[in-house]
């Protein structure tokens, strides 16, 4: 098992946030300390920072296979999102008022859309099925002439659930032409192959420290000639749509995460520990796995029969095993992604949260089996 910087520990929550690999981290420390320009400054040190800034742009736009030029840097996923969804209503406001978003969104998207509604936009929920799928044929009813955005994550960070991006765009450019695509990728980058530019999407938000790479920057791909209204104002900096100084240390470390994923090798073993993990937790009596069979592998959900998931999720850190109850981000609070597939509330509440990543191994898991079939055993028998 690999050794996360100070302890020896079974770490399993990494769709919450991942270690920073080594080459990310040591590329942070040398932005910080040596190449510490102001990319912005037009002397030596500043070209070397934007040198540096470029070079990552065009690792993550050959990640996604598109122009380095549509890249834009953000501080996350959260602020990615949020530029796109009030930058794009405001922009296409004169076309229509229906934003369409699924039931099953992150939050900084679902809690977005839920302002826009207070502003007097007509926001409507396209509902999934019961493996967290968006209803192709309901989001044709809810698709109509005055849509001006649709937004739908690619996997879902809560169960994993894929959802057929490039059959949504055609739907949308078939039915709403005039409407642009945003995809929350943030739980797909460099897990799975994503190209928006040919299947049609307008915006996509992808995140650093999903993939080993810091906490605090994000990037935000915009088709050419996507319109956006930008939430910040005050510099020139990237085309105007997200001004300020960019944080060349995170921006440089994001590259260089970004360079040393492999999605094939790193996908093969995933899928080698979810396979295991699936075998041992569907062996225990109690347990129920709430991710479909077609989930990205990096995520399983699964409830525990009659264990609240916050008295389970402490029993198994004493055991050094760290999961999660559900999005980081809610803290706590009950999922409405569970519900909107229809699980009971007695699945939602007792809800865990494993996922994985290219340093988890075997012994994780097992670790994470002895601490389930203890927790049911001593758990159970206090609520009895």
């Amino acid at each position: 098992m690999w050794k996360y910087g100070f302890m020896d520990l079974h770490y399993l929550d990494n769709s919450a946030t991942t270690a920073v690999c080594r080459s990310a981290a040591e590329k942070a420390l040398y932005m910080m300390t040596e190449n510490f320009g102001n990319p912005s400054s037009l002397h030596k040190f500043g070209i070397n920072a934007e040198l540096c800034i470029e070079d990552a742009r065009e690792a993550i736009a050959d990640a996604l296979s598109v122009q380095p030029k549509s890249i834009i840097f953000t501080s996350g996923g959260t602020e990615a999102n949020n530029t796109v969804l009030f930058g794009a209503a405001e922009a296409l406001k004169r076309r229509g008022s229906r934003i369409i978003v699924s039931a099953v969104e992150h939050s900084s998207v679902y809690e977005s859309a839920k302002r826009l509604g207070e502003m007097g936009y007509d926001i409507q929920y396209a509902p999934v099925d019961s493996d967290g799928v968006i209803d192709l044929e309901q989001l044709d009813n809810l698709l109509t002439d005055k849509t001006i955005l649709v937004s739908v994550m690619a996997v879902n960070n809560e169960t994993g659930s894929i959802q057929p991006t490039e059959r949504i765009a055609k739907r949308i450019k078939r039915r709403s032409p005039d409407a642009v695509f945003h995809v929350d990728a943030v739980q797909a980058f460099c897990k799975m192959p994503l190209k928006p530019q040919k299947w049609g999407v307008d915006f996509m938000t992808v995140s650093a420290h999903k993939i080993h790479a810091p906490k605090g920057v994000g990037a935000l791909y915009i088709r050419d000639g996507a319109r956006l209204i930008p939430l910040l104002y005050g510099g020139e900096q990237q085309k105007k749509i997200r001004p300020g100084t960019e944080s060349a240390p995170l921006i440089a470390a994001f590259g260089e995460a970004v360079k040393e994923a492999d999605i094939a090798k790193n996908n093969a073993y995933i899928r080698e520990l979810n396979d295991y993990a699936m075998t041992k937790l569907t062996a225990i009596d109690g347990v129920s796995i709430n991710s479909p069979a077609s989930a990205l592998p990096y995520i399983i959900n699964i409830s525990v029969e009659g264990i609240r998931s916050e008295t389970m999720l402490h029993h198994l850190e004493q055991s050094g095993v760290y999961v999660s109850s559900s999005s980081a981000c809610a803290k706590g609070k009950r999922s409405y992604v569970l519900a909107a597939m229809g699980l009971s509330d007695d699945r939602i509440d007792s809800s865990i949260r494993i996922s994985f990543s290219k340093y988890n191994a075997k012994e994780d898991i097992d670790a994470l089996i002895e601490g389930l079939r203890s927790g049911i055993a001593t758990l159970q028998k206090v609520r009895s």
